[in-house]
């Protein structure tokens, strides 16, 4: 791969790697306190929340960073972070 003038490598996404073997926590979505209003899909960094069905929102594990930002934002509270054991 040729580098970039100023860069040691070209920047990429989560989506090129699968990001998620290095995570400390990961998201447990509760489906009976979702509200179905999509903002965790909208604040994912990585993409990584798909909708299966009507309020039910699945995490791709192999993309999530854990970072947090949909368990914090969600206004149902319908997202929790738990230590990831590995």
């Amino acid at each position: 791969m040729p580098l970039n003038i100023g860069c040691t490598a070209r920047p990429g996404k989560g989506r090129d790697n699968k990001t998620g073997s290095w995570r400390v926590f990961y998201p447990i979505f509760h489906h009976d306190k979702c509200t179905g209003c999509g903002i965790c899909t909208l604040i994912c960094p990585e993409g990584c929340i798909e909708v299966k069905e009507e309020k039910k929102y699945i995490p791709d594990l192999d993309y999530c960073k854990g970072c947090g930002l949909c368990a914090e934002e969600c206004p149902g509270e319908a997202i929790t972070m738990e230590k990831e054991e590995k």
